[in-house]
Order: C-alpha cells, then structure tokens, then sequence
C-alpha cells in the first residue's frame, strides 16, 4: 500500500509525533537525539562518505542518519530524523542535485543536526 499511494513523509511525522506527545506527555518526559549509520556500498547516496558510525563499530562508508524521540514513563516514540550531510559534500552543487539535496540544504555539524527535529514546548 504506501509503495502504491501518495503520501507526504513530513505530514505523516506531524500526526504521529503530535498524537504521541498528546498521549506520552509527562512533567518527567525527556527529548532524546540520537545517531545511527546506513551502510553503503557507493558514493552517489546523498550524505554518503567514509565516516565512524556505531552502527558497524567502525569507520566505513555509510550514511548517518540524526533520530529524535521522546521518552516518559509512558512510553516512546520516534518524532522527527535528518539526513547529516558531511562537510565533503559542501561545495559540490552537482553531486547535490544528482542526489535531490532539496534546495538550501547546508552543513551542520552531527550534534548541530538535531537541532530542529523537536517542535517548540516538546520538551520538559
């Protein structure tokens, strides 16, 4: 079904992450971000590039991906991801349109990626 069906990624995390704070919300409840790899075999992936993820305990070519999720003591969810672009893909607006880098993507550092996925009065 969603590999037939139009849908909006983004609209989708909306509804999810807000019907989770509504049902998760607790005065104790803590945002978490987090990162994990995607191993990858070529180049031409967006973000791809050697670099350390835990995913594979070392450093290998892979894709990183910036995940954020609300605990409580009633429970979990993830409410928002970002793809990192690494520093070696700034400057390469070819490679950035062969890979569908929407317009002003830009350089953040890893920590600096998890900087928006939380929307305003979702954490404690």
């Amino acid at each position: 079904m969603l590999g037939r069906s139009r849908w909006e990624a983004d609209a989708l995390r909306d509804l999810v992450r807000d019907q989770a704070l509504a049902t998760l919300a607790a005065p104790d409840a803590v945002p978490v971000i987090d990162e994990t790899g995607f191993l990858k075999q070529g180049t031409s992936s967006c973000g791809v590039q050697r670099q350390c993820t835990g995913s594979a305990g070392k450093i290998t070519n892979c894709r990183i991906g910036v995940l954020a999720a609300y605990v409580s003591d009633r429970g979990h969810a993830f409410l928002d991801r970002r793809l990192y672009l690494p520093r070696s893909w700034t400057g390469q607006p070819d490679r950035w349109r062969a890979a569908h880098v929407p317009a002003g993507g830009r350089f953040a550092t890893m920590l600096g990626s998890g900087d928006h996925p939380l929307p305003q009065g979702s954490a404690p």
